[in-house]
């Protein structure tokens, strides 16, 4: 019987345990899949802190994976068994060797884009897509601050600005990730532990600030990530590992000509014409060469040990769990 990661109680990693499930058939408009590579990202970490709400028997996390369908329910068109597949977006249950999902969740994998690819860049890959195109659509030239631009996002975030024309200023948090952000195209990396980072940032940034800011940080960060933007640029805040956003005036906003964005990407996912373009356009740029690195890889197994990782901030890139 295949195995499923069950999170048996909100909490610190030890809530998820392995646990074997039925292969159940998949209903009128689903498809089964038997997955090779599974995406792991923070915001699971969110659902298995509790702090986001899951629907009531929706006790395996995951949101992002890929393999080959191997079962098709009634009234489903468009996939046959054998077709390699990757999604993103709910419903939850991604920590799983075999799963059925929605028909309308799954796009079929271009040639030259692996599963292992694409499980580990569909809900990265459309928070970029969504950030870029969507929150504020970047053009050449444009000026892009990514916070902590050693991981996931960030890489990914720089990597495609880049391609678009942008420059962009990263930050990290140690040293030791500057060189991971520079491999990744940052035109200039700073420590966001600097007293300074904020005005380097402006000055950099053509002594005006940037037009796009990418806060994937939260907390404190926030508000002096809002100094970084010029007048009509725009401060995107993703998620807050480091604590809850304190709150922040409308007024302090309109003084400085900005504006501040706080996309969803489980939003964006969820509206089937946004998700259908977004995954369309992130295939297409892996196909022509965008890289995703992998910074971390674990069995399925071993659930725990990547989020104890990737919640104390020892991975980079994306993180994976893998089926064999």
């Amino acid at each position: 019987m295949p195995i499923a990661i069950t999170l048996i109680a909100p909490g610190g990693p030890e809530m998820l345990k392995p646990e074997t499930v039925a292969e159940v058939a998949p209903g009128a408009g689903e498809v089964r899949i038997r997955q090779s590579t599974i995406g792991v990202n923070f915001v699971d970490i969110y659902y298995r802190q509790g702090l986001y709400p899951r629907q009531p028997g929706q006790n395996v996390l995951g949101l992002e994976g890929a393999g080959v369908v191997e079962a098709i329910g009634h009234d489903v068109g468009g996939f046959k068994v054998g077709d390699r597949v990757a999604y993103t977006g709910h419903p939850l249950g991604g920590y799983a060797e075999v799963r059925a999902l929605p028909a309308s969740r799954l796009v079929k994998l271009p040639e030259g884009v692996s599963e292992r690819v694409a499980g580990s860049s569909m809900l990265r890959g459309l928070t970029v897509h969504m950030l870029l195109h969507k929150t504020y659509p970047l053009q050449a030239g444009d000026w892009v601050l990514v916070h902590a631009a050693a991981g996931g996002v960030g890489q990914l975030a720089t990597r495609w600005a880049r391609r678009i024309g942008a420059h962009v200023i990263g930050t990290v948090g140690s040293a030791a990730k500057a060189s991971i952000a520079l491999d990744a195209g940052v035109d200039a990396v700073l420590l966001h532990s600097s007293d300074d980072w904020m005005e380097e940032a402006r000055r950099i940034a053509d002594g005006k600030g940037v037009h796009l800011a990418i806060d994937g940080i939260g907390g404190a960060m926030l508000a002096k990530t809002l100094t970084t933007a010029r007048p009509f640029g725009v401060v995107a805040s993703l998620g807050q590992p480091a604590g809850p956003i304190p709150p922040v005036r409308v007024e302090e906003l309109s003084a400085r000509t900005i504006g501040l964005a706080r996309p969803s990407v489980l939003a964006y996912a969820n509206d089937p014409d946004l998700y259908r373009r977004g995954a369309a356009a992130l295939l297409a740029e892996l196909q022509d060469g965008l890289i995703n690195p992998i910074g971390a890889e674990y069995a399925l197994l071993d659930a725990a040990k990547a989020h104890t990782d990737l919640e104390a901030g020892r991975t980079t890139g994306s993180v994976i769990l893998t089926v064999d």
